[in-house]
Order: C-alpha cells, then sequence, then structure tokens
C-alpha cells in the first residue's frame, strides 16, 4: 500500500491534508487519530467508499481513484458496527458473501470452512448468528472479511465494546493472519494495549500525519516519564504547573497529568512548590512512556479522552447531509 500526499476537502472543511506513508505486504500497521483527526476519511479513500480531493493511493496495487473494482476486490473490510444478518446462520451470512465477491462457486465449500476454522467457529456454521455472543458476531465478522482471500483486510476498532478476555481471543486470530493467511492489516483502534501487536503506527490528528513509526521507536520519541497527581483543586494544580515549571497538564480520569524528563527527580520539587502554594497533594504516580503519553504528546490528547469528545465523523457527515463524495 502506497499513499502520497492524500487529500480530502468537504467544502471548506479540510477533512485530511495531505497524509503520505506506505504499509508493506503482511504488515500490521495501526492507525490512530481523535474524533474528527481525518482517520476515518483515509481509511474511507482507501477502501474507495470516499473520493479523494487530491493525492493517489495505491492498494494491492491498484490506483484507488481509477481502478476502485480491483482495489474492492482486494480488499476486506470489517466495519466497527456490526453488519450481519442475524437471522440467516453463519454459512448463509458468508455465502451471501461470497456471491458479491464473485467467489467461484466450486471453492466456496472449502474456503467456508477455512476460514471458520481460523476463527474458532467450525462448530457454529448450522448457527443462527442472533444466537451468538459479541465475541463470536465480531470473530464471523473477520471470518467474512477474509472469504475472498484478500490481499488486505481494513479493521475499523475490530474489538470495541468486547471484554478483555475476547479481545485477546480476537486478538490471537488477526495475528495468526499473518502466518495463516500472508494478509496486511490496516487497522484502528482506541486500546493502546492493542495498538502494541501492530508493527508500525501512523498517529493522525487535523488531518496531517504526525508520528509514524514501531510502538517502541514513538514510545522511545517521547522521552518523559508520565506523572500523575491526585490534588484537591486540580485547575490550581494545572496552573501552578504552567506558571512554576513550564508544564502542560490535564485532567485524565480523575488526576492531573503531565510529561517531564526524569519523573522521580522531579516529584520531590513538586512537592516543595506545592508546599509552598498550600495545594496539597494525596498521591503521586509516575510510569514510563507508554503509547497513551505517545499520543497525549503529539495530539495533546489521550485516546481514551479524544473517542468521546464528539461523534464519529461518518456519523456527523451523514447527519448533516454531506455524506460520502
Amino acid at each position: 500500500m502506497v499513499v502520497d500526499d492524500l487529500a480530502k476537502d468537504y467544502g471548506e472543511v479540510k477533512a485530511v491534508r495531505g497524509v503520505s506513508f506506505e504499509v508493506g505486504t503482511g504488515e500490521t500497521f495501526g492507525f490512530l487519530g481523535p474524533n474528527g483527526a481525518g482517520k476515518t476519511t483515509t481509511i474511507g479513500m482507501l477502501c474507495t467508499l470516499v473520493r479523494p480531493t487530491a493525492g493517489r493511493a495505491r492498494v494491492a496495487g491498484y490506483d484507488v481513484s481509477q481502478r476502485r473494482a480491483d482495489v474492492r476486490r482486494s480488499i476486506g473490510l470489517v466495519f466497527q458496527d456490526p453488519t450481519l444478518d442475524n437471522y440467516l446462520t453463519a454459512e448463509q451470512n458468508l455465502r451471501f458473501h461470497a456471491e458479491l465477491y464473485g467467489v467461484p462457486r466450486a471453492a466456496v465449500r472449502s474456503r467456508l470452512g477455512a476460514v471458520l476454522e481460523l476463527v474458532g467457529l467450525a462448530d457454529k456454521g448450522k448457527s443462527e448468528v442472533r444466537t451468538f455472543s459479541g465475541g463470536m458476531k465480531r470473530r464471523l465478522e473477520i471470518a467474512r472479511g477474509l472469504l475472498h482471500a484478500p490481499v488486505v483486510l481494513f479493521l475499523d476498532e475490530p474489538t470495541i465494546g468486547l471484554d478483555p478476555q475476547t479481545r485477546r481471543l480476537i486478538w490471537d486470530y488477526i495475528r495468526s493472519l499473518k502466518t495463516t493467511e500472508g494478509t496486511t492489516i490496516f487497522m484502528t483502534t482506541h486500546y493502546m494495549d492493542e495498538a502494541e501487536y501492530c508493527d508500525r503506527i501512523g498517529i493522525i490528528d487535523k488531518g496531517q500525519i504526525v508520528a509514524m513509526g514501531t510502538p517502541e521507536e514513538l514510545k522511545a520519541s517521547v522521552g518523559k516519564d508520565r506523572v500523575q497527581i491526585q490534588a484537591d483543586n486540580a485547575p490550581a494544580a494545572i496552573a501552578a504547573l504552567k506558571e512554576h515549571f513550564a508544564l502542560e497538564a490535564a485532567v485524565h480520569e480523575g488526576s492531573v497529568a503531565f510529561s517531564v524528563a526524569n519523573g522521580g527527580e522531579f516529584v520531590p520539587k513538586l512537592f516543595a512548590k506545592f508546599g509552598e502554594l498550600g495545594l496539597p497533594v494525596r498521591s503521586v504516580a509516575v510510569s514510563r512512556p507508554s503509547l497513551d503519553d505517545v499520543f497525549l504528546s503529539y495530539t495533546g490528547t489521550t485516546i481514551r479522552d479524544a473517542e468521546v469528545s464528539g461523534p464519529n465523523e461518518w456519523m456527523r457527515r451523514m447527519a448533516t447531509g454531506r455524506g460520502f463524495r
């Protein structure tokens, strides 16, 4: 996959501002960004659901603007929201998908059995989907996305709403695709622990790529410790950190959070200054950089806070009548 200066405008709104990156064959690539950052629009362009305003992209060797049908035949797409027919069996859902994608009839039975086996649903083919748990439905959607043997599989929040045990199970299947199918995976997630599974990660903010690299490279780029304090007066603590230490802080999950070099050495200075100012601190925690810290460093917000800050980008456009163009 090669993306070169890809852009999308909606009137005066520049949703994507010339992004460029490459995803290698068989790579698992994580695409992260806050609401409205442009990640969903980018995925839409790569899947031929949204027409680019400028730039070029090639997916599975095909230009997304000039060879849309070839791109669609070469990709699998698992949406964030369920799209299965609950009153059909698992096999019937898959057979319907096979018809849509023109899978040769002689190959359907073997392919159907293979993908159900891959996601651990080989014994559920005759069962109606309405009897499935949320995790089973998600696994069936992944099986459906793989049925026509796509070169690239797009996963939009593949484990959202699932319990931790089911999330781990789903990821076992996703990671096995490298060895069993050789599939290139392009995915979004707001779970930072899941992003650790990716070979590389791209972070997009305000329509532009702001960081790219392996999880370890990105964490090393931050170079600071994460400090979280419980303070009686969070706004005053944030103001004091900015005034006396030139540090930007924000409230995250009930704590005042900020990044600083050598956090362990900084904490005594913090307590001394806050003592002078009469700002009580009930507790403090210091941790090494994580991917959430990387996200905070490059976008100014944590992924959890960003995901609840506004409506889904596509949903907002559909609600305002702007849709896909």
